[in-house]
């Protein structure tokens, strides 16, 4: 890796120095493992480094002085793209997959988060993430197969997760001022262009191929909380089904009699304006009873189920699909008869069908006994070997590690324009996946000023080592010196 350190002088502006500061440690915490830094000057540096960049920093102009040479990896900055980066904090444009993107004003893409682009956990073998997705795969090529005998459905699971902001709302008609669509709950490269939200965001492109019967998985991001259920890169896997008027109707008796749709009908509860009812009906009856079936396919014949209504921008209507685990019932899925708009706009406008998506991280901690979502990113052959066996269906995962945590908080007084989501994505940039959990437990409002002030408590926790007290203050001493040039908020 090709590393830049700084050496400043007094004539330098506290704004670049910064700035600078700020790129170093972004390149640093993203790229080096944890357990080869030690603390340099408020910057992370890998203990092993026989060389490094210096990047001299003089009446706010940075000198390329030497070069040197860390590990066998590397990450090149030239000097004028330096430059930039000193002057703005970031680069003008974004290199994602080998494509350069501009950035702009909604741009929310972090280091750590581009870091996770094109690793692609549901295509590794053996990885978890892998094994549930096959289950499913294996479930529909099995249950449904055409007059050849092949299977019905087709599976696309190395689509980019890079897609248009039209892509992922516009196409499967999420409204303008829908709250999905917040700067501050997406990861947007731009203001046409982000990391997709939810592999739905394939759906129209993919009925406009002419496909009637697939499925869908992938990567998927969105800016969360941070707890162990909670990571701002999960997967997801989702199926379509289209019905024509002969596929629907051909085992009804009478079925030559029935219709798809009907004129000057209205909406309700149970069906969308163009539908008729009995397609509504038995539209219906087929996806539940599949995803009853592909239920039971994953967690055994007596799995307690139950269907509660719901809303989605892109099915009417819908249902959330409950099953009872441990006592508790949890979602597992969510489904419903596609909008007609939808497939019109699309090309299909003569069929009918529906939709389902689910989480395969959820199901994965659900079947394997994962307690923690991050456990998914780590390399440790502790945690893939567990899955590296004949019959992965019925191994529960052993825990390998039960490192303590360390605790620490931070309080400051909030700008008017405050989104959490903006300082959970703050905390992971500057301390990685070594955070457990980011818990909000004081929201004060001065009774007099009406400012209000979070506190909030970070839990940190390594998967793979015990924590030094001395190593998290040195992060924690980061997140305070830059959240308030970061967030415009007020450390108390």
């Amino acid at each position: 890796m090709v590393v830049e350190l700084l050496s400043v002088d007094d004539h330098t502006s506290s704004e670049v120095k910064m700035a600078a500061t700020r790129l170093v440690a972004e390149v640093l915490i993203n790229r080096v493992p944890s357990s080869a830094c030690t603390l340099f000057p408020k910057i992370l540096l890998p203990s092993s480094c026989s060389a490094y960049h210096h990047i001299h920093l003089k009446h706010n102009r940075c000198v390329l002085h030497q070069t040197y040479q860390v590990q066998s990896r590397s990450v090149h900055f030239s000097v004028p793209s330096l430059q930039n980066k000193l002057e703005t904090g970031h680069d003008a444009e974004i290199e994602i997959l080998g494509k350069q993107y501009p950035r702009d004003d909604f741009t929310t893409v972090t280091p750590k988060i581009l870091s996770r682009v094109g690793v692609s956990l549901q295509n590794q073998n053996h990885h978890p993430i892998c094994l549930i997705k096959e289950r499913i795969r294996d479930f529909f090529y099995t249950a449904f197969l055409n007059r050849r005998g092949n299977p019905l459905f087709s599976i696309y699971d190395h689509l980019s997760p890079i897609v248009t902001t039209a892509q992922n709302f516009d196409s499967v008609l999420v409204p303008q001022d829908h709250i999905t669509r917040k700067k501050g709950d997406n990861y947007y490269i731009n203001r046409d262009m982000m990391l997709r939200a939810h592999t739905s965001a394939h759906q129209h492109d993919l009925v406009q191929c002419g496909l009637d019967c697939f499925l869908v998985a992938g990567d998927v991001y969105r800016r969360d909380e941070i707890d162990s259920s909670h990571y701002p890169v999960f997967h997801q896997m989702e199926g379509v089904r289209l019905y024509t008027k002969h596929e629907l109707f051909e085992k009804c008796k009478g079925g030559s009699h029935l219709e798809l749709f009907e004129a000057n009908s209205a909406r309700t509860d149970l069906k969308q304006e163009t539908h008729t009812l009995e397609a509504v009906k038995l539209v219906e009856h087929d996806l539940k009873d599949t995803l009853i079936r592909c239920t039971q396919h994953l967690f055994g014949k007596d799995i307690e189920t139950q269907w509660v209504e719901t809303t989605f921008p892109f099915t009417h209507p819908s249902w959330e699909l409950e099953i009872k685990f441990h006592g508790e019932w949890l979602e597992t899925l969510g489904c419903g008869i596609m909008e007609q708009q939808l497939l019109q706009s699309a090309g299909a406008g003569d069929k009918i069908g529906y939709a389902f998506g689910l989480g395969l991280d959820r199901l994965a901690m659900l079947l394997f006994d994962i307690p923690d979502i991050r456990l998914f990113w780590s390399t440790d052959e502790r945690f893939i070997s567990q899955f590296q066996v004949e019959d992965p269906t019925s191994v529960k995962f052993k825990p390998f590690s039960s490192y303590p945590p360390v605790y620490q908080d931070i309080a400051f007084w909030l700008p008017t324009d405050y989104e959490s989501n903006n300082f959970y994505d703050f905390v992971r940039t500057m301390a990685g996946d070594l955070v457990e959990n980011v818990q909000l437990i004081d929201d004060f409002t001065h009774p007099k000023t009406n400012r209000k002030s979070h506190c909030y408590r970070i839990t940190y926790r390594s998967m793979d080592k015990v924590l030094t007290l001395e190593e998290i203050n040195q992060i924690q001493d980061r997140i305070r010196e830059q959240v308030e040039g970061e967030l415009s908020v007020q450390v108390r």
